[in-house]
This record gives C-alpha cells, sequence and structure tokens, in this order.
C-alpha cells in the first residue's frame, strides 16, 4: 500500500497548473479499487505535504461519497479545514460529483445540512460547487429553491462566502432575472454585508 501511494503521489506532484490529470488519476484508481480501498488510500494520501496529493485525495471521496457515509464526513470535516485554496476547489467539484450521483433532490438534506455549517469552506463547497445552480437537474425546473436556499446566506460572516452568494444568484438571474429581482427587492441592503452579496447579485439586472 504504502508503495501504492507513494506513486500516487508521484504521478500527481508533476502537476502544477490545472486539476485535469489529477481528477484522471482519482477517476483511474477508483475504477480499479474498492470503495474500502479508496477510503484508507484516500485517507493517507490527504496526510502528504504536497497539495497534490491532498487534491488527489478529496477527488477520490468525491467518487465514492454516495457509497461511503464515512468519505463524506471526510470531506466535510477534514478537507474543509485544508488552508490550499486548490483543495478547496476540488472540495467543491467533490460535493457536485456526490449530490449528481445520488440526485439533487435527494441531497436536498445535506445541501442544507452543509449550508449551516459554521465552517464557511463547507457552505461554499456547496455554493460555489452547484454553480450554475440551475443547470442542475432539480434545480433546474426548482429554481425558486436555489434562490432562498443561497438567499439565507446573503448576511454570512464570510466575505469570500458571499462572494460565492452572490456570484451563484448572479448567473441565475441570466436566465430568472424576475425571480432574483423579486428576492433581492427585499433585502435590507443598508446592512453593508447584505449590500456587498446584493451588488454582485444585481450585476445583470441593473445593467443598463
Amino acid at each position: 500500500m504504502y508503495d501504492t501511494i507513494e506513486e500516487l503521489i508521484q504521478k500527481v506532484k508533476k502537476t502544477e497548473h490545472g486539476f485535469l490529470n489529477i481528477l484522471k488519476e482519482a477517476e483511474n484508481f477508483k475504477n480499479n479499487h474498492s470503495v474500502k480501498d479508496c477510503l484508507i488510500i484516500s485517507k493517507k494520501l490527504f496526510s502528504a505535504e504536497v497539495y497534490q496529493a491532498r487534491s488527489l485525495a478529496t477527488f477520490i471521496l468525491g467518487f465514492i461519497a454516495y457509497d461511503s457515509k464515512e468519505a463524506l464526513n471526510f470531506l466535510k470535516t477534514r478537507v474543509s479545514e485544508d488552508n490550499d485554496w486548490r483543495v478547496q476547489e476540488i472540495l467543491a467539484k467533490s460535493f457536485d460529483r456526490y449530490c449528481s450521483n445520488i440526485g439533487y433532490k435527494n441531497a436536498l438534506p445535506t445541501i442544507k445540512e452543509w449550508l449551516s455549517d459554521k465552517n464557511p469552506n463547507v457552505k461554499r463547497a456547496v455554493t460555489e460547487g452547484l454553480r450554475i445552480w440551475t443547470g442542475r437537474n432539480y434545480f433546474k425546473d426548482n429554481p425558486g429553491v436555489a434562490i432562498k436556499l443561497l438567499s439565507r446566506l446573503k448576511d454570512d460572516d464570510s466575505k469570500y462566502l458571499r462572494k460565492s452568494v452572490g456570484n451563484a444568484l448572479r448567473d441565475i438571474s441570466k436566465k430568472h432575472k424576475e425571480l432574483i429581482k423579486s428576492e433581492i427587492e427585499t433585502w435590507n441592503t443598508l446592512n453593508k454585508r447584505i449590500g456587498q452579496t446584493y451588488k454582485l447579485a444585481s450585476k445583470f439586472i441593473n445593467k443598463k
């Protein structure tokens, strides 16, 4: 197992830009190993110093989260604590993969749970991972649900998260201008944090 881990690290360590090679290695590993082995290897990879190895672990965990509650919990509790922004981007992609695998409607309880977490990285994995929200099944037919879920975070303490929320709502406004307009017109923009989210969300609505 140790040789396998070292082999994997060496393969992905060469990747300095982008993540497609890491994603390919993760998919290949997942297709040739059991869920149990994927979980064991991912945890070991995640303890590596190089971010590429932790990125690989995150991708693998995303592939198996549908079949493993432990993998999903590891993403939420451990991967979300990683300080590398690239790992956080992959966490978002991995959460979206989980939702896609289980079905976005079926994933709603988990989506709501993650959006209620105290860690902004956990919440952002949802807000960023599901973009464009209304391009996803279920939300495509239920844009109002997506808008309500996102809007709850308009006043979040984290500017980093509010930016993601505002941009996600802006994306939705391209096809659902009136729904977004109706929502943000109810916001108290005198609140500085809400005002920042509003500025992003209303970009295309207020555009002349």
